[in-house]
């Protein structure tokens, strides 16, 4: 099918256009900043690295049907002008691919002179409101607002092509982002290429589309973030809020900052405006309005930017100025930017030092921070990547990384603190971070000390071989430590140790951090036994081992009805071997762990080696769920023996212990009440803010 005079006239206008705005970049910028613009503009992404995207397929208009609901949580405003095909495709990709929530879809027509109000009276499900004149886009979108009934104003244009699941994702926004107002999508061209990941202004009142032309999987923009502003394209907003703002403001009639303003104005009333790059949009940009800015509806831009810059004269002072670096601009002026460097992204489903690490991330993003992550095996680890985008956080992976060098010469100049996670991590990295981030502080992580685990598991083990390695571990964890800015550890029991092995160094504590879930299912309603952690971790290989051949036989004796339940990821075939054992049932990795933990009466801590603080101790008691557990395993964790947990370290007294938190309805209240309160205390968000505060984010005691 040939192309249509409407598509020709686009194209020839685009030519022109950019013919034209190149000599006058020639003439302001120079050739060296016009040959970027060009190059950007041109730049080839390779397929690989461009999204799959539902195009429909054009065909003749017949009847068909779009969503509707009488309790709509969505409104999704569509102003049009003619352009009825592309329209037909907009409705049609809503068709297609219907979101989960419940909306309502409303046209605006703003005077169509072509087929679009035969053909979209006969859609079921459409709301159909045509305009007695032609007001423009304000007027439009404005008018569908006063019709909608939802909870949310979602504003599409009708030359954009929603990809599937874009609303449910925009939406979730609001739920996973206390505070928001706004939201917009992640705008791409049909051949996949970026146009806009949320925009930027700058103090003169300029407008710049963020990572225009780039890949939409580059890192730089796909994690939720803060914007300036997001394009009407594709926009979400609370429809109180929209309705207690006034609108979008007539000022800027027919069109053009309208969208600009509007997120001005959510910020004024003390809400967010997020980029959400798990919505996307295809938008056939310049459509409607061209892309000359001399001439047409186009040439309100020129006009209204000056509007809009002397309206919003004193938040733009506290913009960046105009050719400040993109890179630079995304985090607000005077926000700390953190870069956390692990060895993998973190698995939070799978081990308490994941939890940690993601439960740190969300506790510097709730101070305000700009957090970048960087695991150094560059993996984009699925959902756990996603995981981690949909708080916020800047995950780099490969391709787009390249090499640490080029990469931390090229971003660490940005860095007020640097945290990089184990020894052994640190060795490599350390020489380039002193080189290329000079002036961030270097904070050593050590998650827990490896040397003290590795000794007590040679000394179980009675192997000197071990010992040695221990030792060898040791050297290198007190090198890194005495080269660091500071040191991280998670309980008093390792920075005493280190008082005395690292006098001369700054040793912190910011111990495991957990959400409070709050009580579970009440005694009487729980039953069997349960354990949680990663099997990677020969700690937990061996107290697993040890309690189903030493302990568990014990209580089955004496009662047999009670069933174990031992859950972690990387099952050793020693411990797939203990499923053949009565009563003991190995579940492997499992993704919700919240019927283990509300359902199960009693959780199960048998360690006989490691260090640190045990995760799986406080995500049980984090849920209500009392534990019995050795003494290695509460170190450090200021729990009291009978009050807060019951301790023993052999099998008989550990057996013991067991059956009689089991059937002492009252000792077990009293363990779960003080075990809740001991995490909220010690080992919550909130608990470790004054360190993350102070240590990572610079902030005076």
């Amino acid at each position: 099918m040939g192309l249509s005079w409407t598509e020709v006239r686009f194209y020839f206008d685009r030519g022109t256009g950019l013919l034209r705005r190149g000599l006058t970049s020639l003439r302001t910028r120079g050739i060296e900043a016009t040959w970027q613009r060009v190059a950007r503009q041109f730049h080839r992404v390779p397929a690989a690295h461009r999204p799959e995207l539902y195009l429909p397929a054009r065909a003749p208009f017949a009847p068909f049907a779009v969503p509707r609901s009488e309790r709509p949580r969505a409104s999704i405003v569509i102003p049009v002008y003619n352009q009825f095909a592309h329209t037909l495709a907009c409705l049609r990709a809503i068709a297609a691919y219907p979101p989960e929530c419940a909306i309502e879809v409303i046209v605006v027509d703003d005077g169509s002179s072509d087929e679009t109000e035969g053909a979209l009276t006969q859609v079921d499900g459409l709301t159909y409101h045509r305009r007695r004149q032609n007001g423009g886009f304000i007027a439009a979108c404005n008018d569908g607002a006063a019709l909608s009934r939802g909870e949310y104003l979602v504003f599409l244009n009708n030359d954009t092509l929603p990809q599937p699941g874009w609303l449910d994702a925009l939406l979730a926004t609001f739920d996973q982002h206390p505070g928001t107002g706004l939201a917009g999508a992640q705008l791409v061209y049909p051949d996949g290429r970026l146009q806009e990941a949320g925009g930027l202004v700058f103090a003169d009142g300029n407008a710049h589309n963020l990572g225009k032309f780039e890949s939409p999987n580059d890192p730089r923009y796909s994690h939720v973030r803060a914007a300036d502003y997001c394009s009407g394209a594709a926009v979400a907003i609370v429809r109180q809020l929209f309705e207690r703002i006034g609108a979008f403001d007539a000022r800027y009639a027919p069109a053009y900052f309208e969208d600009t303003d509007l997120a001005f104005a959510v910020r004024e009333a003390g809400y967010r405006v997020l980029y959400q790059p798990a919505s996307q949009v295809v938008h056939l940009e310049g459509v409607t309005a061209g892309t000359d800015v001399n001439q047409g509806v186009k040439a309100y831009q020129v006009r209204n930017r000056h509007t809009f810059a002397d309206k919003w004269r004193t938040a733009l002072s506290r913009q960046w100025p105009d050719g400040t670096a993109p890179d630079q601009a995304c985090a607000g002026r005077g926000q700390r930017r953190i870069l956390i460097i692990d060895s993998a992204t973190p698995r939070p489903d799978h081990d308490s030092a994941s939890l940690r690490m993601v439960n740190l991330m969300r506790l510097l993003l709730d101070e305000g921070a700009h957090v970048t992550f960087v695991p150094t095996d560059l993996n984009h680890a699925g959902a756990h990547t996603r995981r981690l985008q949909q708080l916020g956080v800047q995950t780099w992976y490969a391709p787009f990384f390249g090499t640490p060098a080029r990469w931390i010469g090229k971003q660490g100049h940005r860095f007020d603190t640097v945290v990089v996670c184990r020894h052994y991590v640190l060795r490599e990295w350390l020489p380039l971070l002193r080189k290329h981030a000079p002036q961030a502080r270097l904070v050593f992580d050590t998650v827990d000390l490896h040397y003290l685990r590795e000794r007590r598991g040679a000394e179980l083990a009675a192997d000197q071989a071990l010992m040695r390695a221990s030792e060898r571990t040791r050297a290198l964890e007190l090198e890194m430590i005495a080269r660091s800015d500071a040191t991280l550890v998670v309980s008093d029991v390792e920075r005493n140790l280190l008082a005395r092995d690292a006098p001369a160094s700054t040793v912190e504590i910011l111990s495991n951090l957990h959400q409070i879930h709050g009580r579970g299912q009440p005694h009487g309603q729980r039953h069997d036994l349960v354990f949680v952690g990663g099997f990677r971790h020969p700690p937990n290989v061996d107290a697993v081992c040890w309690f189903v051949t030493e302990v568990f036989p014990l209580i089955r004796a004496q009662a047999p009805d009670i069933v174990f339940h031992c859950i972690g990821s990387d099952t050793t075939a020693e411990i797939d071997a203990l499923a053949s054992q009565p009563g003991v049932r190995i579940h492997g990795h499992v993704p919700d762990l919240s019927p283990y933990m509300d359902g199960a009466r009693i959780a199960v801590a048998p360690l006989r080696f490691g260090a640190g603080v045990k995760g799986k101790v406080n995500l049980s008691m984090a849920h209500g769920q009392p534990v019995v557990a050795t003494a290695c395993a509460v170190e450090g964790m200021h729990l009291r023996n009978g009050e807060d947990v019951l301790v023993a370290d052999d099998a008989a007294g550990f057996a013991e212990a067991v059956l009689r938190l089991y059937r002492d309805e009252a000792l077990w209240q009293r363990l779960a009440d003080n075990g809740l309160a001991n995490v909220e205390r010690h080992f919550s968000l909130d608990a470790g803010r004054e360190v993350v505060r102070r240590v990572l984010l610079g902030a005076k005691a």
